[in-house]
């Protein structure tokens, strides 16, 4: 009996989808190349020269992270390139909380059956966000394995590669009781807290993304929900360069209670709560899900995303950089001597 040949299509792997997925990519990887990018897209490996970025004897910084259930909100839309732009942004922040400058970004898709549209615009929406901050897309990896991925199901990882001149490091070294600390606004949930969010938003009080609830203000639950992942680049690299920075805090999963401690070392940061509003969508995702304050603000960024820790006497200069750049900025409390925990002033 002779048998029906088998192709790898067959076995539910299209090459050429992601010959195309790349093809549909490569101007827009191609516009975020930087001065450091040695050779062209497709090679092997992606070649780079971090003296041509200025960092000749410099630490490398490297960071890796995914989006999340965030996917699936933008599953739900139908809205891909937005992902890409969070993946990039949140691996930015991750680095430049130690005082690094983004060098290179890779990123890796892995879904069940490659749609060439959906994940050339995930990877264009990294490029996008490579070109926009300074930083090249030097390389990455599209995998599609049925079986373990089911159709229409993807995920969206990264990797981050920056420099840090040696005497510019944030090692939490320079942290210290006195010091103050001022957040930074976040433009929503960034790429944390989409489990919990989705369980309030979609399961309990069953909304759909094009929904437009009264709490939102005007807003879609997709829209709130795919707002982009803010990068603090820009805004904080001057006052880098200037070290009127002690240290910094990315405000991702844990938030302000867990991620603060990572920097703190033998101080307690202790924060005002009335320092700042928190946005229509946190008052309504805690309402409707009659979470507890602590948990709030395990789960979410509550409204911060960024926190610098800053040296009284320069308090004023670092709040005037920043506000001269149109930034609010949120006097969120203090340092004091402790065991590198969070504490709430209102409970003092």
């Amino acid at each position: 009996m002779t048998r029906e040949p088998l192709t790898y299509k067959d076995a539910g792997v299209d090459i050429g989808a992601q010959d195309e997925a790349l093809a549909r990519a490569k101007q827009a990887i191609r516009s975020s190349f930087t001065p450091g990018v040695l050779g062209d897209v497709g090679l092997f490996g992606g070649l780079f020269d971090p003296a041509k970025m200025g960092f000749g004897d410099a630490i490398l910084v490297g960071s890796a992270d995914g989006v999340g259930t965030k996917l699936e909100v933008a599953k739900r839309a139908g809205v891909y390139d937005g992902v890409g732009r969070d993946l990039v942004q949140h691996c930015i922040n991750d680095i430049l909380v130690q005082g690094a400058r983004p060098l290179f970004f890779m990123d890796y898709v892995g879904t069940g059956r490659l749609d060439p549209t959906v994940v050339s615009e995930l990877i264009t929406g990294c490029a996008n966000a490579c070109r926009d901050n300074g930083l090249a897309l030097l390389g990455g990896e599209t995998a599609e394995m049925p079986g373990l991925y089911a159709d229409g199901d993807f995920d969206l990882v990264g990797f981050i590669v920056g420099a840090v001149q040696r005497d510019k490091i944030l090692d939490g070294s320079r942290v210290a009781p006195g010091q103050k600390l001022l957040g930074l606004a976040s433009s929503g949930l960034h790429t944390n807290g989409y489990s919990l969010a989705r369980k309030v938003l979609f399961e309990r009080e069953g909304l759909d993304v094009n929904d437009r609830p009264a709490q939102l203000e005007g807003a879609s639950v997709g829209e709130a929900l795919l707002a982009p992942h803010r990068s603090y680049l820009e805004l904080c690299w001057p006052l880098l360069e200037e070290r009127r920075i002690a240290g910094m805090a990315h405000i991702t999963g844990g938030g302000l209670i867990d991620n603060l401690p990572r920097v703190l070392g033998d101080c307690d940061a202790v924060i005002d709560l009335d320092s700042w509003e928190r946005p229509a969508l946190f008052r309504y995702l805690c309402e409707a899900g009659g979470i507890e304050r602590d948990e709030s603000y395990r789960a979410f960024n509550m409204g911060v995303g960024l926190v610098l820790i800053v040296d009284a006497q320069d308090e004023a200069a670092v709040r005037a950089s920043l506000e001269e750049r149109g930034e609010a900025v949120y006097a969120l409390g203090e340092l004091v001597a402790g065991t590198g925990v969070v504490r709430w002033k209102e409970d003092a």
